[in-house]
Formats: structure tokens, C-alpha cells, sequence
């Protein structure tokens, strides 16, 4: 029984002591409302600047007036006016948004430690007296009583080391020495060597006749007709037929039913005449030779050349003087050594680490520690917000920055971060 009872002293004090940690500054629903605040100023300074910016707009787009120098002054005052108020208000409208920004970024960090916390294992509690000296990770390590503590992550450890670099590599420095000439007499061909005529005869022609064949033997087609003539043919119109007629005697057939006497007769055949073109001869051709067409041309044919004498002259020199090359440029290589530098950089030793550390809330912290808190901030250049004596999203975002510049444990405001500030 009485293990029992040093086990549950022991979770009461480790509640009260996480309590203490995670609740150092305000309350989750405060935090909320101050960024639900932030949202709400920030859309009525965001409207008021769009009504300035359409009042702004409107003065611009007014139609001028007969110029008058007297009131247009006032005009323009306005537009000057309007102009400062508006970028007063984007100023305004810039800091509540980065203000906005820092608070949600502060509730996020404060979120992620609080999961942190929340995903670490349960492990068996020992007897109070026992827990406060052990500091086995999920208790702080030698508490000591009226300071709250609070698991924050330590930045990783670094050591400097000296390295000998290099500068600049090993090279070569190349010397050009520069070609050497000298002055020398030098014959220089003028006027080649050539010929020249000196006597000419003309040349002789003879003139002869020539036949030249103007147009080439052909052969011409002939075409002879046909030949027709004209014959009469007769031809049927009807053939022969028998028919019926009327009998004009009693030896003739008789028809009894009647009482009609009818006599077959047969009708010779008709023709008639027709004339008609008969082929007698077919067309044919015949094929008739043209002799070839020829002219005789006269023409002038060359007898003899022309003759000429040719005659050598010989090529003309004169001395000049030059410049001669006596020895060509060259270049000498020289060696470099490599050039080293001893340089001091920091290598990392030890990895980011989830410690207890002892930190300022609500237990251990007045108003006026949260003041000089904010002045030290602001002097060195970190925004805190405004300097009110509480600690909200905006001052929280400033202490994250100044740890991380300076290598301090994160995730709360620790009694380090307290120290090197120059608080307490």
C-alpha cells in the first residue's frame, strides 16, 4: 500500500510539473481569440484601404475645371492627403499581417511540441524522491522547486577545426621573349624576264568558191482520191399478195352464207428505182522524192600565217634593304607552386536533441519580466509587438528567431534565452 501511494505522489507531481511547462504564457482559447482579433482588425483595415484607394481613384478621375489657380490648390492638398493616408494604411495593413503571420506560426510551433509530448511512450513512474534526480527524459532532471520546465529542442553542437585549403593550385607563368631581326640588302626582281616582236608579216588568203547544201533531199506523200460512179439499183417496195374482192359472175366461188360472190386476186409486187454512189477505186498516196537544195558561196581561206619575231628581254633587279628575322620568338615556362590557406569552419558533433530545460510561465514570471523581455527584444532588433507585459503569439515569434540566431534550445521561452538577453 504504501508502494501505491508513493506511485500516485509521483504522477500528481509529474502532472503538475508538465502543466507548469506546457501552459508557461497563456491559455490555447486566449491564443486563439488574440489571432481571431488579429484576422478581424486586419479585414477592417484592409476595407478601409479600399475605400481610400476608390476615394482616391474618384478625386483622380474628376474632370478638371475653368482653370483657377485660387481653388485648385485646395484639390490638390486633397490628393496629397489621401495619397499619405493611404500608404499609412498599407503600412498599418503590412504590420497586422506579418503580426497575423507570427502568431500562426508561434501556435503552430506550440502545436508541434504539444504532439511531440503527446507521442512520447509511457513509461513506469519511480517514488517522487527517486524521479527528481534521475532525469530519465520524460521527468526534468534535478528540479529545483517554484520553476516550471518545459521540453524544448536543443540546436545541434558544433566544433571548430582548422583545415589547411587551397588557395590557388599549382600553375605555370609563361615569359613570351620576343623575336630578334636585323637590317640586310636584299635583290629584288623588279620586271620578269620577257619577249618583245620586233618584225610582223600578214598573213596571205585565197579566195574559193564552195557549194553548201541549203536544204536536204525529202521525200513528199502524195495523195491520190478515190474514185466513185453512180448506178441504179431497183429496189422492193412491196411484195406480191393475194386478196379478196367482190366476184362479178356466177362461175365464181360462191358463199353460201352470204349470198356474196368473192374472187381471190393476186396483187403483183411494187418497186422502184434508186440511184447510188458505188466505190469503184480506193484512195491511195503515192510517195514523190524533192532533189536536195544547194548554193555556191565564196570564201576566204588563209594561205599562209602571219610571221612574227620575237626578241628576250631580260629581267630587271633592284637592291633593297630589309628587315631580316634573326631569331624567332619563344616562350619560358616557369612553375607556380600550389598556394595553401589555414581556414576555421564549424563541423557538426552532435545531432538536434528534445531536452527539459527551465523556462518563464505563469508560475514564475511577473508582468514587468515580460516587459524588459519585449524592450530587449525590440533593442535588438526583433519585433515583439507591442510592449504590454503579455507574452502573445508576436513575442513568442520573436524569442523562436532570436534562439534560432543565436543556437538556443527552441519551442519555449527558456531560462538561456532568459540569460542572454540580459533579463534576469
Amino acid at each position: 500500500m504504501n508502494r501505491n501511494v508513493r506511485l500516485a505522489g509521483a504522477v500528481l507531481c509529474a502532472a503538475a510539473m508538465v502543466g507548469c511547462a506546457s501552459n508557461p504564457f497563456a491559455a490555447a482559447p486566449s491564443d486563439d481569440a488574440d489571432v481571431a482579433a488579429l484576422e478581424r482588425e486586419l479585414a477592417k483595415e484592409r476595407a478601409a484601404n479600399r475605400s481610400l484607394s476608390a476615394e482616391l481613384d474618384q478625386a483622380r478621375r474628376r474632370p478638371a475645371a475653368t482653370p483657377q489657380p485660387v481653388q485648385a490648390q485646395p484639390s490638390n492638398n486633397r490628393d496629397l492627403e489621401l495619397e499619405r493616408e493611404l500608404a499609412a494604411q498599407r503600412a498599418r495593413n503590412e504590420a497586422l499581417a506579418q503580426e497575423l503571420e507570427a502568431q500562426r506560426r508561434a501556435q503552430a510551433a506550440q502545436a508541434e511540441t504539444a504532439r511531440r509530448l503527446a507521442e512520447q511512450p509511457p513509461i513506469p513512474t519511480p517514488p517522487p524522491a527517486q524521479n527528481a534526480s534521475l532525469g530519465d527524459g520524460m521527468m526534468p532532471p534535478n528540479p529545483k522547486p517554484g520553476e516550471c520546465y518545459a521540453r524544448v529542442v536543443t540546436p545541434p553542437s558544433y566544433e571548430e577545426r582548422t583545415e589547411r585549403v587551397l588557395v590557388k593550385p599549382a600553375g605555370e607563368e609563361v615569359e613570351v621573349i620576343p623575336a630578334r631581326y636585323e637590317w640586310a640588302e636584299q635583290r629584288v626582281l623588279v620586271k620578269e624576264a620577257g619577249e618583245k616582236i620586233v618584225e610582223v608579216s600578214p598573213p596571205v588568203y585565197t579566195t574559193v568558191e564552195e557549194r553548201i547544201l541549203v536544204k536536204p533531199a525529202t521525200e513528199k506523200v502524195e495523195t491520190i482520191p478515190a474514185v466513185y460512179k453512180t448506178v441504179t439499183e431497183r429496189q422492193l417496195v412491196r411484195p406480191a399478195y393475194t386478196t379478196w374482192k367482190k366476184g362479178r359472175g356466177p362461175i365464181e366461188k360462191l358463199d353460201e352464207a352470204t349470198g356474196e360472190i368473192l374472187c381471190l386476186v393476186e396483187v403483183p409486187a411494187e418497186y422502184k428505182d434508186v440511184e447510188k454512189r458505188v466505190l469503184v477505186t480506193p484512195a491511195t498516196t503515192r510517195k514523190i522524192t524533192v532533189p536536195a537544195e544547194y548554193t555556191t558561196v565564196r570564201k576566204k581561206v588563209l594561205s599562209r600565217p602571219a610571221e612574227v619575231k620575237k626578241v628576250t628581254t631580260p629581267a630587271e633587279y633592284e637592291t633593297v634593304r630589309v628587315r631580316r628575322l634573326v631569331e624567332p620568338a619563344r616562350e619560358v615556362r616557369k612553375t607556380i607552386p600550389a598556394e595553401y590557406e589555414t581556414v576555421t569552419k564549424s563541423v557538426k558533433v552532435g545531432e538536434s536533441r528534445v531536452a527539459w530545460r527551465s523556462i518563464l510561465c505563469e508560475t514564475n514570471t511577473t508582468p514587468d519580466v515580460v516587459r524588459k523581455l519585449q524592450a530587449a527584444l525590440q533593442q535588438r532588433g526583433y519585433e515583439p509587438g507591442p510592449i504590454d507585459g503579455r507574452i502573445g503569439q508576436q513575442t513568442m515569434a520573436a524569442v523562436g528567431r532570436f534562439q534560432r540566431d543565436n543556437g538556443l534550445s527552441s519551442g519555449g521561452l527558456t531560462m538561456e534565452t532568459i540569460r542572454r538577453l540580459g533579463v534576469l
